[in-house]
């Protein structure tokens, strides 16, 4: 480490936590020009967390793995320091530094240097008394750790790399209201065709280059009714609008369903397209996510045969204290953490006659009373599996409607490896609210739903949309306003 002095004092030392390793193997490839300095400590921890079939398990063998690459053929040069730029086909250009000797840096007496945190903490002391001119930071996904590090006057700060956005409300949220002087200012030169029962126009004007395709525009014109489309082209000097099949009117029906606001009619419009494989829906508790998903995917199952099955996978993280082990199949130890799933099918296969006025009861409860009922209901859950996260890996999945619900508990790595499942003619839909998440280290920046919805933005076959309203009750609404 002795020739870290002649360093130019512009770039930093980042000192690394065990965890960040654990939550991003690839991380120490993400500090481009700057020097990482990984403790003995760090490497013990990660030693001890190797073993098992869980996600923190398996980054901490590619950690390993990928430190014993870069260390491969460089044992000559740990003291001063590994180049990362070969290793890393030049994402990084700084240096790796291990700790090569007892790094005491006098931590007061309360903090016993034999547990983890204190010992990266001493050395984390002993790097800013030796390098003076430098930025000696520590990176840790510990809260307490970071608190520690800044109480004894050091630097420290949470990992950066992994956030998508540093603020979710710049999240894309599929949807843009128009001026409403834009038919002045876009319709010249205007041009406009039917084609599937849809009016297409298209339109040029200042706007059209930060219109994105499947991004969903409306006009708000008090009485008069509304103007609604999906951008069909964009991101150029002229953009393509389609008009929307209105789900809000009965005739449109979905399962027996109708969208309540507009965010819901955006959402089936983007659930009922056969061009579109990807689906993304946001939003708080009752704002229809489900329900809207599980009517789409029956119609689309049950009555089209666009599909030829509904599979249905969650992270399975509990709110409060684990009950324990759950006997049974997959699909028995699955029924518990699916009860979303089967009060929403309750709602779709209600009968007719209780129906309120907002939302019709399923065709299926209006056939045959309680016996049709029962039949149809019989006939639904043959179609509908529920499949664990844990069997996913190599599966391929074709003509299938894939639910993914309580998405945003999914790091951006489970998101990919689900995604990827998807063979010819199947639809994937994710389903989540950034504001409930259980898993530890994420957040609402780095859930794998919030990595996902920013990537596949702009592209023909996914569309995403935030559902703003809740509509499953005035308790719940009132409820997700003020608690």
């Amino acid at each position: 480490m002795n020739a870290k002095k002649t360093a130019q004092p512009t770039t930093k030392l980042f000192v690394l936590d065990t965890n960040v390793l654990m939550h991003d193997p690839i991380c120490l490839y993400r500090f481009e020009e700057h020097d990482i300095f990984v403790p003995m400590m760090t490497l013990e921890e990660l030693d001890s967390n190797k073993k098992g079939m869980s996600e923190v398990a398996r980054n901490a063998r590619q950690a390993s793995r990928l430190l014993d690459d870069i260390i491969s053929g460089c044992e000559h040069a740990i003291k001063d320091g590994i180049e990362l730029a070969p290793a890393s086909r030049d994402l990084a250009t700084g240096r790796l530094y291990l700790q090569t000797e007892a790094m005491n840096g006098g931590l007061p007496a309360s903090l016993p240097t034999s547990r983890g945190d204190n010992n990266i903490l001493s050395v984390l002391m002993f790097l800013c008394k030796e390098y003076p001119k430098r930025h000696v930071i520590l990176v840790s996904k510990d809260i307490n750790m970071r608190i520690k590090a800044r109480a004894l006057g050091l630097e420290a700060q949470d990992y950066f790399n992994d956030k998508v956005l540093e603020d979710t409300d710049l999240l894309y949220s599929g949807t843009l209201e128009l001026p409403a002087d834009f038919w002045n200012t876009h319709g010249k030169d205007m041009k406009s065709w039917k084609q599937d029962a849809r009016t297409l126009y298209q339109v040029n004007g200042p706007l059209c280059p930060d219109l994105l395709i499947n991004e969903f525009v409306y006009i708000d014109s008090g009485d008069e009714k509304p103007f609604q489309a999906i951008v069909r082209e964009g991101a150029a000097k002229s953009a393509v609008l389609a008009t929307l099949t209105d789900y809000g009117h009965q005739k449109n029906a979905v399962w027996g369903i109708t969208a309540r606001n507009r965010e819901q009619n955006f959402a089936l419009n983007l659930l009922m397209d056969p061009d579109i494989d990807f689906v993304t829906l946001l939003g708080q508790a009752g704002t229809g996510k489900t329900l809207l998903t599980l009517a789409a995917s029956l119609t689309q199952t049950l009555e089209t045969k666009r599909y030829s099955e509904i599979i249905v996978t969650r992270v399975t993280v509990p709110v409060g204290e684990d009950i324990g082990f759950l006997p049974g199949t997959e699909e028995e130890k699955m029924t518990p953490w699916m009860g979303a799933i089967e009060d929403n099918l309750d709602v779709l296969n209600k009968p007719a006659d209780t129906s309120d006025k907002n939302t019709t009861g399923s065709t299926g409860g209006s056939y045959g009373g309680d016996w049709g009922r029962a039949a149809t209901m019989d006939l639904i859950r043959s179609r509908i599996k529920i499949k664990s996260l844990n069997f996913m890996r190599g599966r391929t999945f074709i003509n299938k409607f894939l639910i993914i619900d309580e998405a945003q508990n999914l790091t951006p790595k489970q998101m990919k490896t689900l995604i990827t499942r998807a063979g010819p003619g199947t639809k994937v839909v994710c389903l989540g609210n950034i504001a409930q998440i259980d898993t530890p280290y994420l957040t609402e920046g780095s859930s794998g739903i919030t990595y996902v919805v920013d990537r596949f933005k702009g592209w023909p076959h996914s569309g995403h949309i935030t559902l703003q309203r809740g509509e499953r009750s005035r308790l719940a609404d009132h409820a997700a306003d003020v608690l």
